[in-house]
């Protein structure tokens, strides 16, 4: 069974690709992105635990 961390971060939208491209390349991976109201973006991710 896999087991998952996640993580949430705001993600700046002059800035987006670049963020979402770090942290794909950390192995996480989006699962959603949300504004939270005020034209902020938040991105949730996931990556499995490496045992």
């Amino acid at each position: 069974m896999t087991k998952w961390e996640y993580q949430v971060a705001p993600v700046l939208n002059h800035v987006a690709g670049q963020i979402l491209n770090n942290f794909g390349q950390d192995g996480w991976e989006l699962v959603t992105i949300t504004d939270n109201g005020s034209g902020n973006l938040v991105g949730y991710f996931k990556r499995p635990i490496e045992a």
